[in-house]
């Protein structure tokens, strides 16, 4: 499969009309037929799911076996029975398109099944779940990004008022000074939670506690810190010719998908309390 589909650029198809956060609330289904799935259902929030070579699709096996039975499906663009249904109008974000997608009786090769086609009740929802293990940290890195992009225009902005080198004691610097410096503070921690975050991830390390730390530092950080430069930087921040009010739009994001906030400091605490999912809601 990795020889298959090397090159090619793929969405990720997850979140439900009534399933947002609960990704084991999904109600597509994937029903075998000879060598083929066909798959049916509707799925909302599909970042480049419009651009992409392909879609992959989480659907169901079996709803009755709940979130044990769900699969991941490799959905080739222009297969019949797939239909983007709408492009979404967006707070930020907008270079990329967010689309809703249709399956309706959607034939795909029983060989696009990403994974072990067995249902595994005692392994779970676990193996589709570590999807999020890797990716989880790339969104952070997006929000490190762009609160970086912030620090440093709202930085050249006021360069004069700063002390570049840092030699002036944080007490006796500036109201403005002060802010800025804890933002990068705050900042800091969120990019070594990542990094970690990722090294893990690329050294095959179990990273699921951590990659919900990168992702809730890092989204909250990031959002907080573009906000304030906006703030910082009053009607020139706020205007369409600077990127600051851009930033600030697109790093809101950044804290929701991939998982909320709140999802990911739930996650943290199972993991930290030894809770399971049913245990710990």
């Amino acid at each position: 499969q990795l020889e298959r589909f090397k090159g090619t650029w793929a969405a990720m198809a997850i979140t439900e009309p009534g399933c947002g956060s609960d990704s084991a609330a999904i109600r597509t289904t994937a029903t075998k037929d000879g060598d083929d799935y066909i798959l049916n259902g509707e799925k909302i929030f599909v970042t480049s799911g419009e651009r992409a070579d392909s879609v992959v699709v989480w659907a169901t096996l079996d709803k009755k076996l709940g979130r044990a039975a769900i699969k991941s499906f490799v959905v080739a663009k222009g297969t019949p029975g797939m239909k983007v249904e709408r492009l979404e109008h967006k707070l930020g974000i907008k270079a990329s398109d967010t689309a809703v997608i249709s399956f309706i009786d959607c034939r795909v090769p029983a060989a696009n099944l990403l994974g072990n086609p067995e249902i595994d009740v005692a392994k779970g929802f676990a193996g589709v779940m570590e999807t999020f293990d890797n990716t989880r940290p790339l969104v952070a890195a997006m929000a490190i990004g762009c609160a970086k992009a912030s620090l440093e225009r709202i930085k050249e902005i006021f360069k004069d008022q700063l002390d570049p080198d840092y030699t002036t004691p944080y007490l006796q610097t500036s109201n403005l000074a002060a802010q800025i410096y804890r933002m990068e503070a705050e900042w800091e921690a969120a990019r070594l939670l990542m990094i970690k975050a990722t090294w893990m991830a690329d050294n095959k390390k179990p990273n699921s506690k951590e990659a919900s730390i990168a992702k809730a530092k890092a989204g909250r950080v990031g959002n907080e810190i573009t906000l304030k430069c906006v703030e910082l930087a009053a009607s020139v921040g706020y205007g369409e010719d600077e990127l600051l009010e851009k930033w600030a739009r697109d790093s809101k994001i950044l804290d929701i998908f991939e998982g909320t906030q709140q999802i990911q400091q739930l996650i943290i605490a199972r993991r930290e309390l030894g809770k399971s999912s049913s245990e710990l809601k």
